[in-house]
């Protein structure tokens, strides 16, 4: 099964509930996240052989049934639809100027189960603007934190910590079963809110987002991490009550 299959699995999975039982006339999770995908083909720019440049920041306008159920949802629709964008811009190798945001809006001129996307490119913002998913019911004067995390092979390990190895070795913090990694491959540092990949000296290197790391490179939201014949997504997911949401 693929990434892309994944995703949307737990989409539909986390959705189901709210976004079947009103009338079939409502926007559905999967319409969103199909809507999303076309856009970023659609709106992307081809800048020079091998790098294609997508939208990161996404707003969809929603009608007035559409719209509550997306509040009831929150944050946590907004992360599943951030993974349907970063997950379609690995299979595509798109390239992105900052991390991914999906929100939603209230469009009192639209009917239900019709809605509409809007699209652009931002680069990496300041401090005040943290990176990920944004919720819909979320106040705008209280500022969200975010939780670094690593994702492999469809599990999610929180960052929690200045300093995480991974590696083939049981005494590395995240074991990576995978021949072409080393005992002691890969550290995840984290230092005043930054997080940087830093290899250790391992013999097949550590990629970031198809660069060879060389010292230290900072992660942002969605950096792809390669290490032997492994794939690893860096997060950035919103947090409640200074907890991560999973």
């Amino acid at each position: 099964m693929g990434i892309l299959d994944n995703v949307e699995r737990g989409l539909e999975k986390l959705v189901r509930g709210a976004f079947t039982t009103g009338s079939r006339s409502q926007v559905q999770p999967l319409e969103i996240a199909s809507a999303l995908r076309k856009e970023l083909d659609t709106r992307s720019l081809v800048l020079s052989q091998g790098r294609t440049l997508a939208p990161n920041v996404f707003t969809a306008r929603l009608s007035d049934s559409d719209f509550e159920l997306a509040q009831r949802w929150g944050s946590a629709l907004a992360e599943e639809l951030c993974d349907v964008v970063i997950a379609h811009v690995n299979s595509q190798q798109y390239s992105l100027q900052g991390p991914v945001r999906v929100s939603f809006e209230h469009d009192p001129d639209l009917k239900a189960g019709v809605f509409e996307i809007d699209s652009s490119i931002e680069k990496q913002a300041a401090a005040r603007r943290p990176a990920g998913p944004t919720a819909p019911a979320a106040p705008r004067h209280q500022p969200t934190r975010y939780q670094p995390i690593l994702e492999i092979d469809g599990q999610r390990y929180s960052i929690n910590s200045g300093s995480i190895v991974l590696g083939r070795s049981s005494e590395a913090d995240i074991l990576v079963d995978d021949t072409g990694v080393s005992r002691r491959h890969l550290e995840i540092r984290t230092h005043e809110g930054r997080t940087y990949a830093v290899d250790l000296g391992s013999t097949n290197g550590s990629y970031v987002n198809g660069q060879r790391v060389a010292g230290q490179t900072e992660l942002t939201d969605g950096s792809t991490i390669t290490m032997g014949r492994s794939r690893l997504t860096f997060r950035l997911v919103p947090t409640q009550n200074g907890g991560a949401q999973r």
